[in-house]
């Protein structure tokens, strides 16, 4: 392969993931995206796109695998790469997947591979052995049979497909880092898992093995110095990557400074701990997937009249709640900052200014 920057985009799934982790053994840069089904591939896209455009680099390899695409988004893709070769970039783009549902656009172009017999993690396996520059770790083979076992129901192949079962579960159920909020991060900690899930693999009876030992590789991949409960580790790390965003993920609403985080959940524990290591804020408000609000303040403004004023909500001062009409579900976190501050904008002059009053 000639260009040594790729963009790749996989699956959310156990076949989708290890995919990128055979990646991991290639000498390329790698930037990381993955999406489900359904709107999420062409807003995923069109981040990758987008991406290229902002970098200097004039090569690169959009690459997607454990995805089909439909008709009308590899027209999309196909028409967007060209664009982006007649202006002087050099964007190379490859597929490759197994569901059927893609064989109406991998007859049309001749960079849609697939193969509806393997799993997309043995296509990806066999096609980077063939064509990239791999340094292939001695597990990988074996790992790759695994993925294939479950990812294609192969129950013969018992020992494979047990295996198999527990690394689909570690990824499936692996839920302590939102991937659009913190995509890099949620990728890093999935891959890391299934790092430490292969050294099980040539154990007797490793899917036992495995099973029991999840609870403990989720903590060490979240715990620095003192042990604790995951739960607790894990809001920890989730604070820390807030506080890392905050230039980009900061609002304000009548001259409060508010922190705003979609699909991050558990604002009572992650939004006070956040408050408490960074008080420069009046407020967090945690926007879920379906446009409910969940606020809280520590004693510097009432957010139960943000929460009235935005959506005719209300609770207590420093924990409120509301839902957004018409709020439409977002897989870039730009997108629903743009919807949010589209309502800043609108009640901004709505009269009176926000206190904070000791009574609940």
């Amino acid at each position: 392969m000639n260009n040594k920057i790729v963009h790749h985009m996989s699956h959310t799934d156990l076949d989708g993931y290890s995919c990128q982790l055979i990646m991991k053994y290639t000498p390329y840069t790698l930037f990381n995206y993955n999406a489900n089904y359904g709107a999420e591939v062409k807003q995923t896209l069109d981040l990758v796109l987008q991406n290229i455009k902002k970098s200097d680099d004039k090569s690169a390899t959009i690459l997607i695998t454990d995805l089909n695409l439909n008709a009308d988004e590899a027209k999309w893709l196909n028409s967007e790469v060209t664009k982006l070769n007649e202006n002087k970039k050099d964007i190379t783009l490859l597929l490759l997947d197994h569901h059927s549902t893609g064989e109406e656009s991998a007859k049309k172009y001749d960079w849609y591979f697939l193969d509806t017999s393997r799993c997309a993690t043995k296509i990806t396996y066999d096609y980077v052995k063939e064509h990239f520059e791999f340094d292939e770790p001695k597990w990988m083979e074996k790992f790759v049979n695994i993925v294939n076992a479950v990812d294609l129901w192969k129950m013969e192949q018992r020992e494979n497909f047990e295996y198999g079962k527990v690394c689909m579960r570690l990824i499936s159920e692996t839920r302590e880092l939102n991937k659009i909020m913190f995509a890099q991060a949620d990728n890093n900690y999935k891959l890391s898992l299934l790092l430490k899930a292969v050294k099980y693999i040539d154990e007797e009876n490793a899917h036992i093995i495995l099973d029991e030992n999840i609870h403990k590789i989720k903590k060490g991949f979240f715990k620095k110095d003192q042990d604790d409960t995951l739960d607790n580790l894990a809001t920890k790390y989730v604070v820390e990557l807030l506080g890392q965003a905050r230039e980009e993920k900061t609002i304000y609403y009548k001259g409060y400074r508010g922190y705003l985080s979609y699909g991050v959940g558990n604002t009572s524990i992650v939004g006070n701990g956040f408050l408490l290591a960074y008080p420069e804020y009046d407020f967090i408000v945690d926007v879920s997937y379906r446009g409910t609000l969940s606020i809280r303040a520590n004693n510097t403004v009432n957010v139960a009249l943000i929460s009235k004023e935005w959506t005719g909500g209300g609770g207590h001062p420093n924990a409120a709640g509301g839902r957004i009409l018409g709020f439409k579900e977002q897989y870039r976190y730009d997108k629903v900052k743009t919807q949010i501050e589209k309502i800043i904008n609108e009640k901004e002059s709505v009269a009176g200014d926000l206190e904070y009053k000791k009574e609940c």
